[in-house]
């Protein structure tokens, strides 16, 4: 397939785009709006902000606890929220979807309970060069109290895992490994199974951070084998403050409650309690109710969609995409070749920062991601401050990535070098 212009691409149906009220509103400075920031959040459509408006207009209530009218349409909507996500992560029991505030709290939920309870002093966890500020300062905090070693896979030049150092890195003193499914700054496509694979030969657990892949490409956590696998709503065209945890039904059984309060409890005496049975062991006080009703209608909608057509649409914008971005003098792109990556582009320009890029781009009306998108030691590693990210979803289309790469050509144009700049050591 040819690459050169915008019409030879795989296109998603324009009808998807409507289905965004805010894609058809203009930025601050008036111009139309192009919104490339959807590693960070995505926008809501239509039928997940109507699900929103009509649980509040006519059905809110607090859920479990009542016997009212309210409660049980609150109730009944909240678990059949729980149930669409379980049958799209493809988990055995909707017992095993635990309901967070987000990817963060559920990757803390593990290194607190799980973590507390089985790592000792001389254990090890493995992470990766490339993870998030929520896959790795959990560890950090848990190698802390425990006594126990945080190590690190390392990334090739190329920005893709060195599966060869996994050989020394894994041993009989691996308790964890805890990986993303895609780096958010690389948008390296990591191999889930393979590593999963690898670790059960010494008898680590594995959790996946897949912020990152699951609003992006179809998910089977029972054929990655995988312990636990922590996501976000926000991510995956719902609401913000929703999360999920899915965690086998054993491991979740065995560990201890995190967060104390009503709703976790099965009795409470003056000096003890039990634990309420799974899924509420872990939902300690009232839910995220609103918005897990809203994953439930953003679950329905991707799946309208088909998550199979929203992967093949990402993966041709980003092949185009870099093949437009390589064609600005001066740019240097992270991470891996197109057909490693998943829908997102992190990348410097000679000048001016990144911060500076998104500012002039946002002019164009062009949303980007500026900074080290919570993954420092990544840019340490790089040794660069900041990147720009541009990011793609279903909604975005050939014609922005060429609005991003005018605009990009116009900044370039206001800025020359007034000297050599070093550039990144490892760009694709």
């Amino acid at each position: 397939m040819s690459l050169s212009t915008a019409d030879d691409l795989l296109v998603l149906p324009e009808s998807w785009r409507a289905d965004f009220p805010i894609l058809a509103g203009r930025a601050s400075s008036g111009q139309p709006l192009i919104y490339l920031d959807n590693a960070a959040s995505t926008q809501r459509p239509v039928p997940v902000i109507n699900a929103l408006r009509h649980l509040d207009e006519n059905d809110y209530a607090n859920v479990h606890r009542g016997i009212h009218t309210l409660s049980e349409r609150s109730t009944e909507q909240y678990e059949l929220a729980r149930e669409k996500v379980r049958c799209f992560i493809n988990a055995q029991h909707v017992h095993e979807i635990i309901f967070t505030s987000g990817t963060t709290a559920s990757i803390n939920t593990v290194a607190r309970s799980w973590g507390d309870a089985n790592v000792r002093d001389g254990d090890e966890i493995l992470v990766t060069t490339m993870e998030h500020h929520s896959n790795l300062v959990p560890w950090q905090q848990l190698v802390a109290r425990t006594g126990a070693t945080l190590r690190h896979i390392p990334i090739t030049d190329d920005g893709v895992l060195n599966l060869e150092a996994l050989d020394e890195l894994l041993t009989d003193r691996t308790k964890l490994l805890a990986v993303a499914s895609v780096s958010n700054v690389l948008g390296t496509i990591n191999p889930i199974p393979e590593l999963i694979s690898r670790a059960r030969t010494v008898g680590a657990k594995v959790l996946v951070d897949a912020a990152q892949s699951v609003p992006h490409m179809p998910t089977d956590v029972l054929a990655w084998d995988a312990d636990f696998v922590a996501f976000s709503g926000h991510k995956m065209v719902g609401p913000s403050g929703i999360g999920v945890l899915y965690g086998k039904e054993g491991l979740l059984d065995a560990m201890p409650p995190f967060l104390g309060g009503g709703s976790m409890i099965n009795h409470v005496y003056v000096d003890r309690f039990t634990t309420a049975e799974l899924p509420e062991k872990f939902e300690a006080g009232t839910p995220p109710i609103g918005p897990a009703i809203g994953l439930g209608a953003a679950v329905d909608y991707l799946q309208g969609v088909g998550l199979e057509k929203i992967h093949a649409h990402e993966k041709s914008l980003i092949r185009y995409a870099c093949t437009q971005l390589r064609e600005i003098e001066g740019l240097s792109m992270l991470g891996p070749s197109p057909e490693e990556r998943a829908g997102l582009v992190s990348f410097t320009l000679n000048q001016p920062h990144a911060h500076d890029i998104a500012q002039l781009l946002d002019r164009d009306g062009i949303a980007v991601r500026a900074g080290h998108h919570c993954a420092q030691p990544l840019h340490d590693w790089l040794d660069i401050t900041a990147t720009t990210r541009a990011s793609f979803y279903l909604y975005n289309t050939p014609k922005e990535v060429d609005a991003l790469v005018e605009s990009l050509g116009r900044v370039q144009s206001r800025f020359r070098p007034s000297g050599r700049k070093r550039r990144p050591r490892r760009r694709s």
